[in-house]
C-alpha cells in the first residue's frame, strides 16, 4: 500500500484541464495571463490558455525537485523570469502540476505579489500538507504521482548545474 502511486494518464490529463478550467469559469475569475511553472505546469498552462481563451501565456522556471522525494533545500527561480512590468496590473493564473510542499507556489506567488492586480493558483494535484492551498485543484492525494510526461526515464541524461 505504501508504494501505491497516483497514475495520471494523458486522457485523464485532458479531463483535468477541462474540469479545472470550468472551476475557474464558475468562480468568475477572468485571468489576463496564465503563468506556468516549468516544467510540470507547462502542459496545464497551455491547456488552460485554450480552454479559457487566454492567449497571454508565460512561464517561470523553478528548480526544487531533483528526484522522487528528493529536493533542494529551497526552491530556486531560474532565469529567464517575466519582467515585472509585463505583469503589472494583470490578473494572473499561476499553473503547476502539484502543490506538494507548496514552496514552489509560494515563491512564485511572492514574485507576483507586488506586481499583479490579483493572482490565483491552479494545480492538478494538491497534497494535504501543502503550505499554500491552491485556489483550484483537480484532485487531492497523499500518494506520489506518476505524470504521463515524467513516468519514463529520459532518452538522454544531462549533467545539470544549479547555482544557489
Amino acid at each position: 500500500m505504501a508504494d501505491e502511486r497516483e497514475i495520471l494518464t494523458y486522457e485523464l490529463f485532458g479531463t483535468a484541464v477541462r474540469e479545472l478550467a470550468q472551476q475557474v469559469v464558475d468562480s468568475g475569475y477572468e485571468p489576463d495571463l496564465v503563468l506556468s511553472i516549468a516544467r510540470g505546469g507547462l502542459g496545464l498552462g497551455m491547456g488552460l490558455g485554450y480552454a479559457l481563451d487566454v492567449k497571454n501565456l508565460s512561464a517561470v522556471n523553478v528548480e526544487f525537485y531533483t528526484g522522487v522525494d528528493q529536493r533542494l533545500d529551497v526552491p530556486i527561480m531560474l532565469p529567464p523570469t517575466p519582467a515585472a512590468v509585463d505583469l503589472s496590473g494583470l490578473k494572473v493564473l499561476i499553473a503547476d502540476d502539484v502543490a506538494d510542499s507548496g514552496r514552489t507556489l509560494e515563491i512564485v506567488q511572492e514574485f507576483c505579489a507586488d506586481h499583479v492586480a490579483e493572482a490565483r493558483s491552479v494545480v492538478i494535484y494538491e497534497k494535504p500538507w501543502t503550505i499554500v492551498k491552491p485556489d483550484y485543484a483537480w484532485r487531492r492525494t497523499e500518494r506520489w504521482i506518476n505524470f504521463p510526461w515524467s513516468s519514463e526515464a529520459p532518452l538522454v541524461t544531462r549533467t545539470r548545474v544549479v547555482d544557489a
